[in-house]
């Protein structure tokens, strides 16, 4: 493609960049353990295409482009469980790129569908093909193989930790000072650990002693034990490795969450608070409860609600879930909502 091309490339970087980022903060009021106590979630699903992998996306797209990794009309090769798959299918389409994503067979319909949508093309791997790490040996091989590809291997890429030190998490403190407030803790699902790795470096730079805690399912602790076990219905956390982008001795232990309390406490945000979120919202808010619970009912406990319930339309999330004794949901009684912002952390407009 022609120096025009390359021109219009960084042009539509700057118009996406407008739809990516900057989205609210909530603050969610719920009634737990005879009080009436407070979270903080910032609202993901209203990024692009629905997802905070839009951020990490944009950012690796950017950065590849300006080091002259990413050329007009190479084709974009990503491993991925579903929502980094959208993204990257809906940028890639909107920067003139053709896209190839290799995922697990077994993720949901709609993600397939919608990465379908953008133009992009899935190619199916098994369990028997090696699943989520057989996704990236056959992206790498295929890479290998065919010349004028780039792969943003999110899982390894360190530029996935810079977009949310340099957005998510400067969103989140700029959200609560307007508030008044500091984050005592920042709790997060571990997918490919860039959120978590990324807003704890930010928040930590400002104040050492903020608690950064990694969240997975208790069906299956990868990130407690070091390596695939059991399964799990959260998907786009705990995958089937602990990925190289995490360091585990920069966070706080590991807060564990059943996939079953997980679908519970979504469906609830949807039904008593018009929050239509994803099961792994519905996760990373029991941890932050959890949390809460442990530094006190006034502690300021941030987390994520990393996309939205569309996602999930066939599955467990759209289908009655058995209670369980030691499931928090059904003690947990949502009160309402308010929005910290909505408008850029950095501009001069009036904040609710």
């Amino acid at each position: 493609m022609d120096n025009h091309s390359a021109s219009a490339q960084t042009s539509q970087l700057a118009a996406l960049a407008r739809l990516i980022g900057n989205t609210p903060l909530l603050a969610i009021d719920y009634f737990f353990n005879g009080h009436n106590r407070r979270i903080f979630a910032k609202c993901e699903q209203m990024n692009l295409t629905g997802s905070i992998k839009d951020r990490m996306a944009l950012h690796i797209l950017r950065s590849a482009i300006a080091d002259g990794h990413l050329h007009p009309g190479d084709t974009i090769v990503e491993a991925t469980s579903g929502n980094t798959g959208i993204s990257f299918a809906a940028l890639g389409s909107a920067l003139g790129h053709p896209v190839k994503i290799f995922m697990p067979n077994w993720m949901s319909s709609e993600r397939k569908q919608l990465i379908s949508s953008y133009g992009a093309e899935i190619i199916h791997v098994s369990k028997e093909e090696g699943g989520f790490l057989g996704s990236i040996r056959l992206a790498e091989e295929f890479a290998a193989t065919h010349p004028n590809v780039f792969l943003p291997r999110q899982f390894q890429n360190t530029a996935n930790i810079e977009a949310h030190e340099s957005t998510t998490g400067p969103e989140i403190h700029q959200q609560l000072t307007y508030a008044g407030l500091s984050a005592h803790a920042f709790v997060a699902g571990v997918g490919t650990g860039g959120t978590v790795m990324g807003v704890g470096r930010y928040l930590r730079s400002l104040n050492p002693k903020v608690r950064i805690h990694p969240v997975e399912p208790a069906e299956s602790p990868t990130i407690s034990t070091g390596h695939k076990v059991g399964h799990h219905r959260i998907q786009g956390i705990s995958d089937e490795f602990i990925p190289p982008i995490v360091d585990l001795k920069a966070l706080n232990p590991v807060i564990a969450i059943s996939d079953g309390d997980s679908i519970l406490m979504a469906q609830k945000l949807a039904a008593r608070a018009g929050l239509g979120v994803g099961i792994s919202s519905g996760c990373n808010f029991l941890a932050a409860v959890k949390l809460q619970d442990e530094l006190g009912e006034n502690s300021v406990i941030t987390t994520i609600f990393a996309d939205d319930n569309k996602k999930y339309l066939t599955t467990d999330l759209l289908r009655d879930e058995p209670i369980k004794t030691d499931h928090l949901t059904p003690h947990i009684n949502i009160l309402g909502i308010s929005v910290l912002n909505r408008c850029c952390t950095f501009c001069n407009a009036d904040h609710v």
